[in-house]
């Protein structure tokens, strides 16, 4: 009787699922409607726990070397509370300390090539006019068509009009619609990092809770391989994420210390904005570099194609060495694997791709060898 009433709420599971299913597809607008709702609810609280995520790497490093004896027990004075506190607020204070020195550094430099080619263009536009006024007195014949021209000014003025009265418009409505997603902007950035300071200060009870709620609701067996992977994923991305920066702040040293010693204008500005741009796998840095040779530009068309040159140079040992052995290994990922990953991630999913695609595929990588391996054993081959 027990095992007829077990099967008989797998089959009406089955059923319902099915009519779920169906139901799905027919009304396939309403169901990717709901989910872009229910989206736009939870996705603070996905964006706190990827910031709460990243800023955990820095915090258990300073609360390891600061609170923490050699052998990981807590050190005597300090309640785990208060250190907890403090690592966070340390944390954060690094953090804006960073934001502030690259604000510093970038935008006044920033300012004055923005200046400088306002004087460009100025001087380019100039120069255009003189060869106009040559190009008159050269070609009569151009001032004669010109003044023989029918032009309908008051249709043109008419169309002029009308164009700026709708444009008005326009740009108050996207102005308002522009103000209000910066308003939305801004509260969602602010319950994100709300309840990632939670996550970090609660980290611990949470995953008890979590993991209690796992093996009370699934068997034991598929409980216990879930916090396994999930334990492998979480020192997957932590190593990725401290290669990563590690890897960007040599790029951004390399460049600052090379354009420095070839006396090149805008070393220190240059060298912040790859070490930014070069958190984005393999591609990243080349994002500087169209910046760099366009501010370089402005300057000496020279000293553009010095720079490209150097970044070419720069780039390739990066590439080649740098970023496959301090990325590729932090997640055990050969390197081979890691330029697949960040190539098939971007073309799947752009920027986001890339920086998920190699941790994801380091987690793949191991599970996937470990089953190999497993199945190797039990058929008792010993493949060389």
């Amino acid at each position: 009787m027990e095992l007829n009433r077990a099967t008989m709420r797998k089959i009406m599971l089955l059923i319902t699922f099915t009519v779920l299913l169906l139901v799905g597809v027919q009304r396939l607008d309403a169901v990717a409607g709901a989910l872009l709702f229910l989206w736009g609810i939870v996705s603070p609280l996905f964006v706190g726990a990827a910031i709460a995520f990243i800023l955990n790497v820095p915090m258990s490093f300073l609360e390891r070397k600061l609170f923490q004896r050699p052998g990981g027990k807590k050190k005597k004075g300090l309640p785990p509370a208060l250190t907890r506190v403090l690592s966070l607020l340390l944390t954060l204070v690094l953090l804006a300390a960073v934001i502030l020195l690259l604000v510093l550094v970038v935008v006044p430099q920033l300012a004055v090539s923005i200046g400088s080619l306002g004087g460009y263009a100025a001087a380019a536009i100039n120069r255009l006019g003189a060869w106009a006024e040559e190009q008159f007195a050269a070609y009569p014949q151009i001032t004669d068509w010109l003044e023989n021209l029918s032009v309908d000014w008051a249709g043109l003025a008419k169309n002029l009009w009308d164009f700026l009265t709708t444009g008005v418009g326009s740009v108050v409505s996207t102005t308002i619609s522009a103000t209000m997603q910066v308003f939305s902007a801004v509260s969602a950035g602010f319950i994100s990092l709300i309840f990632a300071i939670y996550l970090l200060l609660q980290k611990e009870k949470l995953g008890l809770q979590c993991r209690k709620a796992l093996y009370a609701l699934a068997p034991k067996g598929g409980a216990d391989q879930v916090v396994r992977v999930c334990s492998l994923s979480h020192k997957v991305f932590s190593s990725f994420i401290t290669g990563q920066c590690v890897e960007a702040v040599i790029l951004g040293t390399m460049f600052i210390a090379s354009m420095t010693l070839l006396r090149m204008p805008y070393a220190l500005l240059v060298g912040c904005l790859i070490s930014v741009t070069a958190l984005i796998p393999i591609v990243g840095a080349f994002i500087g570099c169209i910046v760099g040779a366009f501010l370089l530009l402005m300057v000496s068309p020279m000293q553009a194609l010095i720079f490209v040159i150097l970044f070419l140079t720069l780039q390739q040992i990066e590439g080649n060495l740098i970023y496959p052995h301090v990325v590729g290994s932090s997640v055990g990922l050969p390197s081979i694997w890691v330029l697949a990953a960040v190539s098939i991630g971007g073309s799947l999913m752009g920027v986001m791709g890339m920086l998920v695609s190699i941790p994801l595929a380091s987690v793949a990588y191991t599970l996937f060898r470990e089953f190999v391996y497993t199945r190797l054993k039990e058929k008792g081959l010993h493949i060389k």
